[in-house]
């Protein structure tokens, strides 16, 4: 809520918190419009979809109990007494009800789902309450989405990763299994950036009976959402399994007994969920422990809002189990098990090959993603080898960044996209001025976020006693191996020791296997040089 707050106050009046599915987003947004009201502000929470309205209302009284107008259809806030209204983009967004409203009546705007903000829809909303300070909520931590939100939003306040909310105990582990069953996509087409729904449908027809019979093997003790492309794809699909000896029922928009479908699902009276992308958002069901993906998408975020929906903690459930069949797609990417986890797409894709190579065998996403990580420093350590000896054997007074985030092993930097507008603009003066001074060569960074970004860095590894750039390259020239994971300190040492030796290296010490004391006692590993 601080992170927020402040970006208000510095002055990003459009800001956006990236929460994964399950960690609470509609609380915290929650208690942020308890702040806005205490201070006297009027809010507005837009919403898509009635679901989500009102879950936003439910959980806003529960969990600071006020109460909320509701601008949808016939109903409307103005005359009523409440500061907060939830409200239907689909009403708003029309020019006679928007006209209703001057333009300062919001003081705040809050967007649940803000992937969608940058519809027309929305952006009619957001342009007509011009002076409102607006939080954008999403599940969504896909850098590509973060790029198309950045066209909007001036700022991220707050980002709280998927493998952090693993690692903390806020969400269930998950573990993917790669299917071996080869489904074929290469003829399906594009709409809107995604795969066309109704091509889907065709190309996945022939295959029903057999992921059935995979389901079988994998998920049959399980409790189990599926995701398909078209409605009447996800009856026969339910139908299918049916006759395969699951329980299975299907919801979709035009189901009239949905909620009772639902409650026993919830109860157990049906094992497997059947639906044509319903229950992508709105919809908990803690429970759940088995997700499997047949309507496969180019959006992440999308992929993250399906796996999301098992991903809460459940008493009595270890894992979330996610099947991946093995998708031919040619030409188009597609999201896979390590787009749940891994920003760096060469990772992504190494993961995934990893995966492909262990058919059948349930993988902790973070362990294969960790193992992925290694293979790709391994490969682009190799691959760049010849580009970094010339690099340490160039003549001049600053390190070239490349060789600085390849020394410091810092994957973050190497695989940074500019999202925002001020990060895409060149490297401002007095960034290149700052960088020059500690020892990096700013004409090779293309732009201000990795400039700001290099330069948090720069000032973290100082904080810590680290190498300095400056060190990095006099030691690297030398033939020392990763003196970004050295203390400053030690790098001192060993810097003296040479210049009193006429800038020789000193008798004994072979820079190639050379360990300094200091690393090892916190624990250096030789074996692969990192610590």
């Amino acid at each position: 809520m601080n992170a927020v707050l402040s970006q208000w106050e510095d002055g990003n009046g459009k800001t956006l918190l990236v929460l994964p599915t399950g960690c609470g987003k509609t609380i915290v947004f929650a208690k942020i419009t308890e702040e806005c009201v205490r201070q006297g502000k009027r809010v507005l929470i837009l919403a898509h979809r009635g679901e989500l309205l009102e879950q936003a209302a439910d959980k806003l009284e529960k969990a600071t109990g006020l109460g909320a107008a509701c601008e949808k259809a016939e109903q409307t806030c103005i005359g009523s007494w409440f500061r907060v209204v939830v409200g239907s983009v689909q009403t708003l967004m029309r020019e006679k009800r928007l006209a209703t409203f001057e333009n300062h009546y919001f003081d705040t705007i809050i967007i649940d789902e803000a992937h969608h903000a940058i519809s027309d829809s929305y952006q009619r909303i957001l342009q007509h309450f011009k002076y409102a300070d607006v939080l954008g909520v999403t599940a969504t931590p896909d850098r590509g989405d973060m790029k198309n939100l950045g066209q909007f939003f001036d700022s991220l306040a707050y980002e709280y990763t998927l493998p952090r909310a693993i690692k903390e105990g806020y969400l269930s582990p998950i573990k993917a299994i790669t299917i071996p069953l080869k489904l074929d996509l290469s003829g399906v087409a594009t709409q809107a950036g995604d795969f066309k729904a109704s091509d889907i449908d065709t190309a996945l027809d022939p295959y029903l009976y057999q992921i059935a019979d995979e389901m079988k093997k994998y998920c049959a003790e399980r409790k189990t959402v599926v995701f398909l492309p078209l409605v009447k794809t996800s009856q026969k699909f339910r139908d299918i399994l049916n006759s395969k000896g699951f329980k299975a029922a299907e919801v979709n928009g035009n189901s009239e007994d949905r909620a009772e479908i639902l409650s026993d699902y919830d109860s157990g009276k049906y094992n497997v969920l059947c639906n044509s992308m319903l229950l992508t958002e709105g919809w908990d069901c803690p429970s759940v422990d088995c997700v499997v993906v047949l309507r496969p998408t180019k959006v992440r975020g999308l992929y993250c809002q399906m796996v999301g929906r098992g991903t809460r903690l459940c008493e009595g459930k270890s894992e979330l189990l996610l099947l991946d069949f093995l998708w031919n797609t040619e030409r188009h990417e597609l999201c896979r098990p390590a787009h749940l986890i891994c920003e760096n797409a060469e990772v992504a894709q190494k993961m995934t090959e990893n995966l492909s190579e262990q058919c059948g065998i349930p993988i902790d996403i973070k362990e294969a993603e960790n193992q992925a990580s290694e293979d790709v420093v391994a490969q682009r350590e190799a691959a760049l080898a010849e580009t970094l000896e010339k690099m340490k054997t160039r003549k001049g007074k600053l390190v070239d960044p490349l060789q600085y985030e390849m020394s410091i092993q810092a994957e973050d930097l190497s695989s940074y996209v500019p999202a925002f507008g001020w990060e895409c603009a060149p490297p401002s003066e007095k960034q290149i001025e700052k960088l020059a001074k500690m020892g990096i060569a700013a004409d090779k960074i293309e732009n201000a976020g990795k400039a700001n970004l290099i330069l948090d860095r720069l000032e973290k590894r100082r904080m810590e006693g680290l190498t300095t750039p400056k060190q990095i390259r006099l030691l690297e020239q030398k033939g020392f191996q990763h003196v970004g994971q050295w203390s400053f300190d030690e790098a001192s040492k060993l810097i003296s020791r040479i210049s009193a030796n006429g800038w020789r290296i000193p008798r004994g010490i072979d820079p190639k296997t050379y360990i300094p004391q200091e690393v090892t006692s916190v624990g250096f590993d030789e074996s692969v040089g990192i610590y």
